[in-house]
Order: C-alpha cells, then structure tokens, then sequence
C-alpha cells in the first residue's frame, strides 16, 4: 500500500462549513402545478423538470454541475483519492471462460480500459485472440456490450451494444471465422437475450420504433414483442413470434431450450410474478401453450428433459424448488418433485454436463450443490471461502465448467470445476495493488424496529477500535427480490484502506432470506426496509462503530428511494447521504419509460389505499422546510432511462429550497451515461472519487 495514503482522522469541521457557507444555488423557477389524488392536494412545482429536452431543463443541470464542481474542486485531497482509485484500479481482470465447441470465449480489462475487451481462444491453450472490443465503437468508451450469443455450430456471433449507459441497445452479427460484421442490424430492443436456432437465426425481445427519438429515453416504453431474425434478412423482414396487443404494459422474453426442442416465453406483468407459454418446436402448428399461468408465482424453465420440463418455481415454496412437468398435462397436481424446497432459499438452477447446478443462499452468502437431473445430490460444492460464487452451468456434453468467486476483499477469481469429482481448482487469480490480509469481514445480526433479526456485513482494517469515530459507510437496496451477496469493489477499497468501515445491510425486500422476506418490504410494508436500514445505522453507533457524525448512507435505484427515505425520515442520524439514480418520485414514477413495471413492487398513486401509503414516505413529499438534513450529494444522468433523472432533478431543487443548516445539498449529472450497466472506467473513478471527496470532507476528515 502507497505509505503516503496513510491517513491522518484530522477533524477540520470549520473548513467544511467555511466552504459550504458560500456555496450559492441556482434559483430554480416553481411553477403552479397541482394535483388532486382522492382529494389530497398535492403541490408539484417542478414539474417542469421532468421536460428532459427542453432548453430550459438544459440551463438548470448546466448550473447545477457548475456549483457541485466549484464545490468538489475546492476539497484539497480530491486529486489525491482520485490518483489512488486510478492506481488500485489498474490491475488485470478476467471473466471466467465460456466453451463453445472448441472454442473458449473470455473477457479481459488490462486495467484501465473504459471497457473489457472480449477474447477468444482455440483450446485452452490456444493463443488468445480479440473477438470483440467495445473501446473501438466509440472515441469515449461510453458504448458498452450488452447480449451475445455464439450460433451453434460457431458459425455467427451476435452482440447487442447501447450507448451512453441508456437501456435501448442494438444488435449487430458477426462472422465468427473472420470476426468481420455481417449486414444484418436489429434496432430498438430493450432487456433482450439473444437465442440461437442452429446457424440459421436467433429469438429477441424488441419494440416498435419509438413515435418521438427526442422522448425515448423518457416516455412510457410499451408493448414488447418476441421476433426471430433469419440471418441474411433485413429486421423489417423478421418474423413476429409473440405479442400480446391487450396488455401493453407487459414484458416477454423468449429463448430456445439447449436442444431447441421447446421454444420458452417468460412473461411477466413487472418485477414480480411470471407466466410461462411454451411452444413444441417439433410441432409448430399446435401454437403456445400455458404450463405456468401469470403471475401469482414466480417461475422459470431450467430445461428440457426429453418432453418434459424442469422448472424452478416458487408455487407453495416461498424458497423455491425444483419440479419435472409434462407440457401435456402441465397442471400443478401432476407436477413431480426434484428437488424439494430447502431451509435456504434456492437463489439459481442451472444444468450443465448432465447435470443440475442449485445455488443456495446461507445468510447471504453461496452455497452450490451438484444433482442427477432426478434430484439425487451428488456434491456439495467446496468453495474458497464465504463469498458469491457464479457461473455454474455448461452444455450437456462438458466435462467441465469454469466459474467465479468473490466476497468484500477477495477480487473476482476463476476456478475450473469438474463434474464428475466436484473438484474446484484455481484458473485465474488477479493481483491487486492493496494486501487483503490486512482487511477482515465479519457478519452481525441486529433487530430491526418489529423485531426481526436482520444480517449485516461490516468490512474494515484488522484491530479496527471501537470508539465511535470511525468513518462508516452503509450501503443496502432492500427491494425487487434482489440479493445483495459479498462481491469486490475496488473503488470501495480507497474508502476502507483510509480507516472507513463498510457496511452491507440485507434487507427486507431482498431475496435472502425467500420469498416471505422479499414480500416483507413491498406494497404497503414498504417501511420495514426504512426501519430496518434506520436500525442497521443505530446499530453501529451502539455497537461504536461509528456516531452519527461519522456516519454515511448510500444506494442506487431502489436504493436511492431507500436514502431518500430515510434521510427524510431520521435526518439527524447520518452526516452524509448519497441517493444514486434514485426512485425519488413515489406519486408519478410509473408515468415513466418502465416504470409502471414496479407498480407490482411498490403500488401506485392512481389506487387511493396504495396512494395512501405512497405519500407517506415518498422521499419527495416529506422534505420538510427548515429541517436541517445531512450532507447530500445526489448523482445522476442524462442518459438514465431507468430511472429518469426527472426524481432526481425535482428532489434536489425540493431540498435545496427547504435545507435549514449549512450542509450541502447537491446534485451531480453525468453526461453521456446511464442507470449504471457499462459505465466506462474513466467515469466510474471520477464518480468514486467525487463521492469518497464529499463523504471524507463532511465527516471532517483530513487525508
């Protein structure tokens, strides 16, 4: 470790408020505009905002990142955070390799490329060569690789690409012998994968061609549909397989089963709950049939078994399980058990080698077990510590799989996996620039405000004192079913290596603990993942951790609502608070691209009862003028077409009206990038260090 990043926990508390005495807002306009919901009348005065290309809109972020820049540039060791995430970022990384015939396809970054570049490789000790590399489409590195699919016989390699982080891709064919582009072209899909038929053409998810290219990364995104491309076609020539003209608002994938017997649509009606139609390749014209009917339950095929089918489900098995139907009998009672619903919840299910492939949540962290595809347990699957363990998974006729393992201070590293001894052995191991055995992590448990006992990670130094002054970071998502499970971050290290401590609260709303803990945080119990976060925080102040003068809090997506809340809720317990890309705007959330696909997680205003409880806690609506709330830097971009950066847009404005201390509340606007997925390298140091600069200067620590 570079000895002249050591830290010195100087307090400088009046130099931060020297600094944010003089920080100047620009005057944001407030419109007249108001909303009647079941009769309560809500003020929406920057409404306006939400016009994300109007010129006026412009001005605004414009301003806006001046002032958050002026502020930022003006933290005297912000250079030197960023030379340091530069240093610990520029190591090599590799993706665990994928077999293709006789081919193995892998990803490597050299370090500091903005994005990975994809190799390939005739054998395993065969001389690597570029398949792919996505820093060549554009001058920035802010065009990122999305899908692929290799065709069956290697023939075709298709990729989708988007651009400025924005969720609308492109897909684009390759010949795999030559790695010359094809002229086949697919625009406008949107959470799409790419299944092959043979060499012959491939199964995506698309949409029509949007009525208005300057709204499409704002406007309501509808009717998606399932095409089949022919290779050697033009897209106007693809074939409509699937489209459902009634029910615009409803997402649809399809994908061909390993041996194309079945083609598989997975439909859903937003985040939560499928329903699976199935079509017999081997009889066309008997059309899709329903096996799964919507969307009570959670369901996805794993594969074919001859002319049955395994499925995962979760239908009267809060934790999942695995079951064997017959598509001419597809009903629940003739389903039979495979694999029967565990005490952990059963995270993924995949096939590989004649095999199945169950991954398993222990408090949140990986356990894999190998099966017969009759549910006869083979192997417990050894692994290298407790961490996330993925990729497991082959074609039928592999002997072996690669796949990898991560946890807080355990970078991403590749193991070869055996199937036939359920043997793990060390492929890829990268080396970074800091010593991880000068780190540790360990897991607490603490009760949340009803009780329930909820799990949390804390990463930190060995021989870290416990006298309240640390500077601590908590981080948590709580929704969607989504696991947050140990995983690396290098931009994290820069925090723990200068004295920070780390924390990863589970959640409810999560997936880890079932299904029972995922509907535990959504709809109208919403607020336990409020509470539970708020305890997880007065848990580390008991525990002296940390005070609440040290304290920061930290989420993106749904775990931007989550920092939104709860800094509107307890805005005396954190110093600091960074609500990333955030779902800000609980009232008009769904009026945007997809966001009416968490309706079913979160509810919306226009049902009075869900209304109800959407205004008590949406982080918009509860700013309170006069209030002094924590340090807040919130971050967005122009390109997010996720979470449109309309919520947080109107929140900052809302805040910096209402902050009644001399903490600073700013925002700051990407440009040229998205809700997250494929952010160049270079912006995401930039990011990190802005972050680390603004949650070390307002916790009055000097580095």
């Amino acid at each position: 470790m570079n000895k002249k990043w050591i830290p010195l926990l100087a307090l400088s508390a009046c130099t931060a408020l020297d600094m944010t005495a003089q920080t100047r807002y620009p005057a944001t306009r407030k419109d007249e505009q108001t909303d009647d919901y079941f009769s309560h009348k809500i003020s929406d005065p920057y409404r306006w905002l939400e016009n994300d290309t109007a010129r006026d809109t412009e001005a605004w972020v414009k301003e806006q990142n001046k002032v958050t820049q002026d502020y930022l540039s003006k933290i005297p060791f912000r250079s030197k955070i960023h030379a340091r995430l530069t240093e610990l970022w520029n190591y090599q990384r590799y993706g665990a390799p994928q077999k293709e015939g006789e081919w193995f396809i892998f990803s490597k970054n050299d370090g500091l490329q903005n994005q990975s570049v994809l190799y390939v490789k005739k054998g395993l000790n065969g001389t690597p060569e570029i398949l792919l590399d996505p820093n060549k489409l554009s001058a920035d590195g802010t065009v990122a690789l999305q899908a692929t699919g290799v065709s069956r016989h290697q023939k075709y390699f298709a990729y989708a690409v988007s651009a400025s982080g924005s969720d609308w891709q492109e897909i684009y064919v390759m010949d795999f012998t030559t790695r010359k582009l094809i002229s086949d072209k697919i625009e406008y899909v949107k959470f799409t994968s790419i299944s092959w038929a043979g060499d012959d053409g491939f199964y995506y998810s698309g949409y029509d061609r949007p009525k208005d290219e300057k709204t499409k990364y704002s406007a309501k995104t509808e009717y998606q549909k399932v095409f089949y491309h022919k290779i050697g076609t033009p897209q106007s020539a693809d074939k409509l397989i699937y489209e459902d003209k009634e029910h615009p608002l409803r997402y649809v994938g399809g994908g061909l089963t390993e041996d194309e017997r079945f083609l598989v649509l997975s439909i859903s009606e937003g985040t939560d709950g499928s329903e699976i139609k199935i079509m017999d390749m081997k009889n066309k014209g008997a059309g899709f049939i329903t096996i799964v009917p919507g969307f009570s339950t959670n369901a996805s095929v794993v594969d074919n078994v001859g002319d049955k089918l395994l499925l995962q489900t979760n239908s009267g098995a809060p934790n999942y399980k695995v079951v064997l139907l017959d598509p001419k009998n597809p009903g629940e009672a003739a389903w039979k058990t495979v694999i029967a619903e565990q005490k952990e919840p059963l995270e993924a299910i995949s096939t590989g080698g004649g095999k199945l492939f169950a991954s398993y949540l222990k408090d949140a962290c990986t356990q894999v077990n190998q099966y017969t595809l009759d549910g006869k347990l083979e192997h417990k699957i050894e692994l290298p510590g407790v961490g996330t363990a993925s990729g497991f998974g082959s074609k039928k006729e592999d002997g072996f799989f690669f796949y990898t393992f991560t946890s807080f201070t355990y970078p991403a590293t590749s193991f070869r996996y055996d199937i036939k001894t359920g043997k793990s052995t060390l492929y890829q191991k990268p080396d970074v620039k800091f010593d991880p055995a000068a780190y540790e992590t360990k897991q607490v448990f603490y009760a949340s405000k009803d009780g329930t006992r909820v799990p949390m990670f804390i990463t930190c130094k060995k021989g870290l004192k416990l006298d309240g002054s640390n500077p601590t970071l908590l981080y948590a998502y709580g929704g969607f079913n989504i696991n947050i499970t140990p995983a690396f971050s290098v931009a994290n290290m820069a925090f723990i290596e200068n004295g920070g401590v780390y924390c990863v609260a589970n959640l409810r709303g999560g997936g880890e603990y079932g299904e029972n803990w995922h509907k535990g945080g959504m709809l109208e119990k919403k607020q336990n993942v409020f509470d539970d976060f708020i305890a997880a925080a007065e848990y580390l102040i008991k525990e002296r951790y940390t005070s609440s003068g040290k304290l920061a809090i930290r989420g993106g997506s749904n775990g931007g609502l989550l920092v939104g809340a709860c800094l509107t809720q307890r805005p005396d317990l954190f110093k600091v608070a960074i609500p990333q890309v955030g779902v800000l705007d609980m009232l008009r959330y769904h009026k945007f691209t997809v966001g009416w696909g968490w309706a079913v997680e979160y509810g919306s205003s226009d049902k009075e009862d869900q209304f109800n409880y959407l205004i008590k806690y949406s982080p918009l609506h509860n700013i309170k003028q006069g209030t002094c709330y924590p340090a807040t830097l919130i971050t967005t971009a122009d390109h997010d077409d996720r979470v449109v950066p309309a919520h947080s847009f109107k929140f900052a404005a809302t805040l910096q009206a209402a902050q009644g201390c001399e903490n600073p509340t700013l925002i700051r606007i990407d440009s040229k990038a998205g809700h997250g997925a494929g952010k160049p390298t270079s912006k995401m140091i930039d990011e990190a260090a802005d972050i680390w600069s603004f949650v070390f200067y307002n916790m009055g620590v000097q580095l």
